[in-house]
């Protein structure tokens, strides 16, 4: 059923990339650093799945926005500490970015119902 939601699909194959890259960070912050990309990351999914399945999805569609928007910052920081290259900053910067335009349209509609 998850499979019927492309928002689903698009952060399920997101996550995996991000799931990789927090195994590459700098022991001295895998465990800090990275443990809360993936937490958030980790968040987003279970909200996702939760906004499937409710009937109010308003409010998780809401925290995967603020959830996303953490995770942006966590990424520019990432980049600007020299964890990620240019071009991976690129990616999940375009990523998060089309992910929050569905997120955003999706929100749209349920708030329209």
């Amino acid at each position: 059923m998850n499979d019927d939601y492309p928002a689903f699909r698009k952060w399920y194959s997101i996550l995996n990339w991000i799931l990789d890259r927090c195994d590459t960070y700098p022991k001295s912050v895998r465990f800090s650093f990275s443990g809360r990309i993936a937490d958030l990351a980790l968040d987003i999914l279970e909200c996702l799945i939760e906004a499937i399945y409710s009937k109010d999805k308003k409010v998780r569609l809401l925290q995967i926005n603020i959830n996303l928007e953490k995770l942006r910052m966590f990424y520019r920081l990432s980049h600007d500490r020299k964890y990620i290259s240019s071009r991976q900053f690129e990616f999940i910067a375009t990523e998060l970015n089309e992910i929050g335009k569905m997120i955003g349209g999706w929100l749209k509609n349920a708030q329209g119902k």
